[in-house]
């Protein structure tokens, strides 16, 4: 155990000495204050050091110039990091679920949060344009092509709808040749049925590539930014039991699974010909 948890240090350091150097001393001056603004909340920023975003971000090549829509966004964790980012010189698309197309009560609670969310800081997301689609139904096309479709601990959630071929085919039609889908999923083990994929909220990495590849997306590469070794996935309420859920659990039981931290992650990185 303790070697492998060294060898992962070890491969953490490199990748985030690899992603700060593809990034720059200027971009990651900026990113860095992005971090730091007061446009995060406290709880966002809590959850830096399980989501790694400078160096997720710089892995799939997002710069300050890029043009990208953000896949269902919840809370807009990532949000708040891109929409300043992307500010001046790129530009920023949201695709949320349209509560009035769905019967799901927290997805239309959902739904309202994001936008006043938005709403109340014109400053850091006046810019940010929000697009509504049908939760069974989610065929959409940006109105311009762009460079980059970005989604974050979502797969499953489609998967379990039944709806994940049309989102994965929408993404590549929004995308420009050449486009990056970026993908950060919870990591199932390999051979991992689909159904207990899809009970526990943990996806396998070979289940989004065929998903992907599908719809005509070709794989580049992989990076273990978002990897948690600690994690056994082997919950009794699946990826839901670890932060920030820490569903159904006593208060002893919240500070022993603190320590491990949230889930194993897949960061995965595909192109569209």
């Amino acid at each position: 155990m303790r070697t492998s948890n060294l060898i992962f240090c070890y491969i953490s350091v490199f990748i985030i000495a690899f992603g700060q150097s593809a990034l720059g001393q200027n971009s990651m001056t900026q990113m860095q204050t992005i971090i730091d603004g007061s446009q995060r909340t406290a709880k966002s920023k809590a959850r830096d050091v399980y989501r790694h975003p400078i160096e997720t971000l710089s892995f799939f090549g997002v710069s300050k110039n890029s043009s990208v829509v953000e896949i269902t966004p919840g809370r807009g964790w990532y949000t708040e990091i891109l929409a300043p980012l992307l500010k001046d010189k790129g530009s920023l698309v949201t695709v949320i679920y349209d509560a009035n197309l769905t019967k799901v009560p927290y997805l239309q609670k959902l739904n309202k949060l994001y936008k006043n969310k938005l709403a109340n800081d014109k400053k850091t997301y006046g810019h940010v344009k929000i697009l509504e689609i049908a939760h069974m139904k989610p065929d959409f096309k940006t109105k311009k092509s762009v460079d980059f479709v970005l989604t974050f601990r979502n797969v499953h959630n489609w998967a379990k709808s039944g709806t994940i071929n049309r989102m994965f085919d929408s993404f590549y039609k929004s995308l420009s040749t050449g486009g990056v889908l970026g993908i950060v999923e919870h990591r199932a083990n390999a051979g991992t049925s689909l159904e207990q994929q899809i009970k526990s909220g943990y996806m396998t990495e070979n289940y989004v590539k065929q998903i992907a590849k599908s719809a005509g997306f070709r794989f580049v590469s992989s990076s273990e930014i978002n990897a948690n070794p600690l994690d056994r996935k082997n919950h009794r309420n699946g990826v839901w039991t670890l932060l920030p859920n820490q569903r159904g659990l006593s208060e002893p039981e919240k500070e022993l699974y603190r320590k491990i931290g949230e889930s194993d992650r897949m960061t995965l990185k595909f192109i569209k010909n």
